[in-house]
């Protein structure tokens, strides 16, 4: 039973995160050879001021580099 987690910062929308389950399934699908129905992926959306990136906040990081 693979579970998959994935983390991304908000802002996606949800044909955005229907595609990213349906892409991830597929690849176990086909790389491992597991049945879609055995397999859970969880979408966690972090706000940006809870990422931390180059040293930043992944919000203080977007707005130097605008």
């Amino acid at each position: 039973m693979p579970y998959v987690n994935v983390q991304i910062t908000r802002g996606a929308s949800r044909s955005q995160k229907a595609e990213i389950v349906k892409q991830i399934t597929n690849t176990l699908v086909s790389t491992l050879g597991k049945q879609p129905e055995h397999i859970h992926i969880v979408i966690q959306e972090i706000e940006e001021e809870d990422w931390g990136f180059a040293g930043l906040l992944t919000d203080d990081w977007k707005k130097q580099n605008q």
